[in-house]
């Protein structure tokens, strides 16, 4: 049987492998290889584009697609019958929970604001009142998956109360669902989204939701960007009433002219949450772990269904 994977170095990473099993690399699902049939398992590109997913079509063997990213919402639904979906749980724990706490700190601490007076030489402290501070403050993190954990996790050092919410409640664990978000969102004061892109989630941050927030809160989108209404956060951060960070918007990449690009009150990032130098060895191993389990004929672990 052959395995395609998109990186080289995944080879080695890989561990220990039978030896009639042929990894191939494929870095680019628009330029594969012409010999596609014997591949069973496939590992596209990390954040792949939707396009991708079209190529799973021509690999007559494709038995398992296993994805590098922790969300699934450009192959969930999109495969062939037969073809068992994985994605990435688990790995991009450490590398977003960090990005989240370092994009919490730096709007609060005004990094961006600093940054620029450093660009323009300018010493600016006496110019700026004294900054926002995490301690003290009300989070609420909507989505309570293994990356929600590991933020929750590294928020706790810095005496912040923390509210869980998620797809459904479980009160036996302190989580909340859904539906209770209308009540919960006046009262906090950092929202944090974590949530699978869904046909559920999809335009779940709308002007409704933005509206429930109070003035000066914050929003901060580590999950995908069609989960928030872009219109309406333009609207929310033009007006100055609520300040964000985003790792990923809607549309993406963003295009110049945007007018998000402009509005005050957002630190923007190029979806980089889970690009970090880690990443491979961590995605490899799980990759390594579940062709084994493959081989073996034993259930896949992080196993997709219903987008979830």
């Amino acid at each position: 049987m052959k395995i395609w994977i998109p990186h080289e170095e995944g080879r080695s990473l890989l561990g220990e492998l039978p030896a009639d099993v042929r990894v191939e690399i494929v870095a680019d699902p628009q330029q594969p290889p012409a010999e596609r049939a014997g591949v069973e398992f496939w590992v596209p590109p990390f954040l792949a584009p939707g396009t991708a997913v079209r190529l799973a079509a021509e690999l007559p063997d494709l038995r398992v697609v296993q994805l590098l990213s922790a969300g699934a919402d450009a192959w969930a639904g999109r495969l062939p019958a037969g073809v068992t979906l994985c994605d990435a749980r688990g790995v991009h724990d450490t590398s977003t929970s960090e990005w989240v706490l370092t994009a919490i700190l730096a709007h609060l601490r005004a990094f961006d604001e600093f940054a620029r007076a450093q660009a323009r030489h300018e010493w600016a402290s006496l110019d700026y009142l004294p900054t926002d501070e995490l301690a003290g403050k009300r989070v609420l993190l909507v989505g309570a998956g293994s990356i929600g954990a590991a933020i929750e996790a590294r928020l706790r050092p810095f005496e912040v109360e923390i509210t869980r919410v998620a797809r459904t409640a479980r009160p036996e664990q302190g989580v909340h669902g859904v539906a209770e978000l209308p009540e919960l969102l006046p009262h906090a004061d950092i929202v944090v989204l974590i949530v699978p892109l869904t046909d559920e989630t999809r335009g779940m941050v709308d002007r409704k939701f933005l509206a429930s927030m109070h003035d000066g809160a914050l929003l901060v989108n580590a999950a995908r960007g069609p989960v928030a209404d872009t219109d309406a956060l333009v609207a929310e951060l033009s007006a100055g009433r609520l300040r964000a960070a985003l790792d990923v918007t809607d549309p993406e990449p963003l295009p110049a002219g945007h007018p998000l690009w402009d509005v005050p009150g957002l630190l923007l990032t190029p979806h980089v949450g889970g690009s970090v130098r880690g990443l491979l060895p961590r995605a490899y191993r799980l990759v390594g772990a579940q062709l084994r389990r493959f081989l073996a004929g034993e259930p896949l672990e992080n196993e997709v269904v219903g987008g979830y």
